[in-house]
């Protein structure tokens, strides 16, 4: 794995316009060049790109330098859509009680200082990282009934984790803390070179779906005075969450073909499609954990 602190400069500089100097731009770039020697390599001379969580970030930032090799964009449960809105901010607002403060206030720190959940594991025992993955398959994804599938999906986790972190080290620079972006792509993707878009979150997303409800409304309201903008789709997966694909591969699966321009197969679980206002209230319920107060 290629030494990411060697690679991209670690303190903030949001304001600078050097790519070699911008920790947030040398970490888009850390992503979005692999990919593209990843597409030299193999000859492709154009794509339908597809990017779950921080990989649909990482699309928009290679779709903003080389759209020419771009023909859809498929974001699924996307991160850093949304701008913060400071009055959200769990320090900040009186409501929150004391002990949440000071949880979020730890996180806050140890996200400053570059700790990842990968990090964390490989500074504890590997018996006690292992037994930590295992319960997060066990209890973030009881869809996984089969016993050899957890065991398999603990394996990767586990083995990915005690590999020397590399791309990881991004996080705290390219997110704050809560998973906002430092350069939301809410602003980003009206303005790329790319004829369609398409978002896709499940039904319990902590994704906010108003993100990509946001990109949509602007880019209709752009292209309504004429602005060459993506045409942009909402799509909504029932019964699921963040990790949509695996909770319910069904109507992802029915949702990327559908985003790529195809027909799924008869008879095919279809997600729902949303715009504004129009149905998705009903629809989108938030996080699990945040609907079960």
């Amino acid at each position: 794995r290629p030494d990411f602190d060697r690679v991209v400069p670690a303190v903030a500089d949001e304001k600078s316009g050097n790519d070699d100097i911008c920790p947030i731009q040398a970490s888009e770039n850390f992503f979005v060049e692999s990919l593209e020697a990843w597409r030299k390599a193999n000859s492709i001379e154009r794509m339908n790109l597809c990017g779950h969580s921080m990989g649909g970030y990482l699309g928009v930032a290679y779709a903003e330098r080389y759209p020419q090799h771009v023909d859809r964009l498929i974001l699924l449960s996307p991160v850093g859509v949304p701008e913060q809105d400071p009055e959200n901010d769990p320090l900040s607002r009186p409501d929150i009680p004391l002990r949440f403060k000071a949880l979020f206030g730890t996180f806050r720190y140890l996200w400053a200082r570059g700790t990842t959940p990968g990090s964390f594991a490989r500074s504890i025992p590997q018996s006690q990282a292992r037994n930590m993955i295992d319960k997060y398959v066990e209890g973030r994804l009881p869809q996984v009934t089969c016993s050899n599938e957890r065991q398999v999906l603990g394996d990767y986790l586990f083995h990915s984790a005690m590999l020397p972190g590399s791309g990881e080290f991004s996080l705290n620079r390219i997110l704050k803390p809560g998973a906002y972006a430092r350069k939301p792509t809410v602003s980003r993707i009206p303005n790329l070179d790319v004829d369609h878009v398409s978002f896709v979150y499940g039904q319990y997303d902590w994704m906010d779906c108003s993100g990509g409800l946001e990109v949509q409304r602007r880019c209709q309201e752009m292209h309504k005075t004429g602005s060459q903008v993506p045409q942009v789709e909402v799509f909504g997966v029932s019964k699921a969450g963040h990790m949509l694909q695996i909770e319910n591969w069904e109507e992802t699966n029915a949702a990327i073909i559908l985003a790529a321009g195809g027909k799924p197969e008869e008879g095919s679980h279809l997600p729902g499609r949303f715009a504004e206002g129009v149905d998705e209230g009903m629809f989108f319920k938030g996080s699990r954990f945040r609907s079960s107060k």
